[in-house]
Order: structure tokens, then sequence, then C-alpha cells
């Protein structure tokens, strides 16, 4: 397009800025590409699993857990359950930390369950162990939105970065409007945890949370990145940047 001087009158894209400066979408893009939490895998998939941290990180992630729910449903007792889950978590913690493992992620996951512990030994609530993850899930999904709101959707973000787009698909509708799509169906999955186990938190019902916390957790994600990976490719992406890295 054209002004009345005949000089091009080209609409900037508003991840340009002045002086060639990243735009925050473009910043994130390159934060997610340095911290690794996402590649592909050898057949130009997204690799699932090493999004959810491998076998370890999966262990590391649901064994404290599984030990609390299991010792309080046989016990009855806070104190022990929460003894048995922290042990646990800082027992893998220092095996990964003493196997080479990166330091934030050793002792990330005591962290993680030391905070829950302290719910749960502050309100005296077996229950309140699970406390932290609605602020979690909660913190997540209006993250995601807020993301789709300010036309930056998360997944297109990571998911242009693993692809070779960039951001590039910003300026595509058609590419903009599939990414927006995903990034909501993961931000409803968040949404769907709160649905689901917000009423069993009310109604006290320790062991259909926990259980479903499980299975609402690592398994279901994994499953969520798999379906936007897939809904946001196209014949062009498949053709030209889903080959193997």
């Amino acid at each position: 397009m054209q002004n009345n001087n005949g000089e091009s009158s080209r609409r900037p894209d508003d991840s340009e800025r002045p002086g060639g400066s990243p735009s925050f979408g473009q910043q994130m893009a390159a934060a997610y590409g340095k911290s690794g939490a996402f590649r592909r895998d050898e057949h130009g998939q997204i690799d699932v699993m090493h999004a959810i941290g491998g076998l370890r990180g999966l262990l590391e992630a649901v064994l404290p857990s599984i030990a609390y729910l299991v010792s309080f449903v046989i016990t009855s007792s806070l104190g022990l359950s929460l003894a048995i889950a922290i042990g646990l978590a800082v027992v893998l913690s220092i095996i990964r930390f003493i196997t080479g493992g990166q330091k934030i992620q050793a002792f990330s996951g005591a962290v993680g369950v030391l905070i829950c512990a302290f719910f749960a030994h502050a309100g005296g609530k077996p229950i309140d162990y699970y406390v932290v993850g609605f602020w979690t899930n909660g913190a997540y999904a209006v993250g995601l939105a807020l993301s789709m709101l300010v036309r930056w959707p998360l997944l297109g973000v990571v998911y242009g970065m693993l692809r070779g787009e960039d951001t590039g698909w910003r300026k595509r509708r058609e590419r903009m409007r599939v990414y927006q799509l995903a990034t909501g169906v993961l931000a409803a999955m968040f949404a769907l945890r709160l649905a689901v186990q917000l009423p069993l938190f009310f109604a006290e019902n320790l062991p259909a949370l926990g259980i479903t916390r499980l299975v609402m957790g690592i398994p279901l994600y994994a499953f969520c990145l798999w379906l936007t990976w897939m809904m946001t490719r196209t014949k062009e992406s498949v053709a030209r940047s889903e080959e193997p890295a």
C-alpha cells in the first residue's frame, strides 16, 4: 500500500520496535529457547517426555504425592505422612544432584513438597496439602488467557520457536488463530482441573482429590501438549519445518 507521495505506508507489525529492539514476545521466545524446556524429538514432533522432565522428572513429581496419600489413608497420621513425603522428595533431589542433574531441578521438587507440607501442617488439615496446586493452576490459566488477550498466545511463542517460525506467525492470520485456539485449550485444561478438584477439596474428600490430582496432573498435561502440537500443524509446516532438527 502506498501513500499520496508514492511511498510505502505499510503498517508495522506490533512485534517490531524502534531501533530493532526485541518486543516482549520476542524476548519470551528467546527465553524459552535458552531454557531448553521444550524441544523436538528425532521425528520432528514435540518431545513430550523432555517437557515433563523425562522419566526421572515424572517420578520426582508423583512419588512424594503418592507416598503422602497412601500413608495417610493407611495410618491417618498427618505428621507421619508429611515426613514420608518430605523425606522421599529430599532423597530424590539428592540423587538428582549427585548424579549430575541441574541444581535448580534438583531442589525445586523438594521445595514444592515442603511448601505443600507447610500448608497442611499450618492448617492442621491433611487436605490442605493440595491448596498450593489450586493457586498454581489458577495462575497458569490466567497467564495463558492474558497471553491470548495481548495477542501473544504462549503456545505460539513456544511452538513458533520450535518450528523455526520465530515470531513471524503473528503476521499470518491463520497461524495467529490456530495458536490462540491451542493456547485456549491449554488454559482450559488448567481451568478444568480447578472445576473438578475444588468441589472435592471443599467436600474434604482426600482420597478422591489425591487420585484426581495424579490423573489430571502430568498425564493430562502431556496429552494436551501433544494435542495442541498436532492442532497447530499445517501442510506447510509439516513440509517445511517439522523435519528432524
